[in-house]
């Protein structure tokens, strides 16, 4: 039996320049057919073949709880859940609960289903309106924020220079064009 190691490649009789394998097709399916040293090799094969089912269990093994269901968390911000769905999770985190202009547009995005792209759209633009309304707060607490180095600056001077050096060049140039054409329009 030839393996895959042993397979002669040769040119074939075209003019093309192609390469043709002369390998049993039929040692090549059996070869190829073991792949359990392929780590979670089978996950999604039949139930019947999986090497797994014996221990997994449809509903879960939940031994010594006291509940049939876990009881549901109570919450003192607002916490949003899919339209698909009929309620909430029973636990959920509420670490940045929604407020201003942000907390407005995520109101909005939920209105729509999770497979509307408008949904997904309005969540991004309301995580960069959330930003500039973190560095807002932080000026009128009085804290000046340190936006390179809080955008990770150093570490791409460090770890990507020619990326730094891009986005430097880039960034001086749109400064600069701003300038020039602020100028020009106050002596126009």
């Amino acid at each position: 039996m030839e393996t895959l190691a042993d397979t002669r490649v040769t040119p074939s009789n075209e003019t093309s320049g192609t390469y043709t394998e002369k390998t049993d097709p039929n040692a090549r399916r059996a070869q190829a057919a073991d792949r359990s040293h392929i780590h979670g090799w089978g996950a999604d094969l039949d139930r019947s073949n999986r090497p797994a089912v014996p221990m997994e269990r449809t509903p879960p093994r939940l031994e010594n709880v006291h509940w049939d269901a876990p009881e549901q968390q109570h919450s003192h911000a607002k916490v949003y859940h899919s339209v698909e769905r009929p309620g909430i999770t029973p636990v959920f985190g509420t670490s940045t609960p929604p407020v201003g202009l942000s907390g407005k547009m995520r109101d909005l995005a939920y209105k729509y289903a999770e497979n509307d792209l408008r949904h997904w759209l309005i969540l991004l633009a309301a995580d960069r309106v959330n930003v500039g309304e973190g560095l807002l707060e932080d000026l009128a607490n009085g804290h000046i924020p340190n936006i390179y180095r809080e955008m990770g600056g150093p570490a791409e001077l460090r770890h990507n220079r020619a990326g730094f050096m891009r986005k430097a060049a880039v960034t001086t140039a749109v400064v600069g064009f701003a300038y020039l054409w602020m100028r020009g329009r106050r002596h126009r």
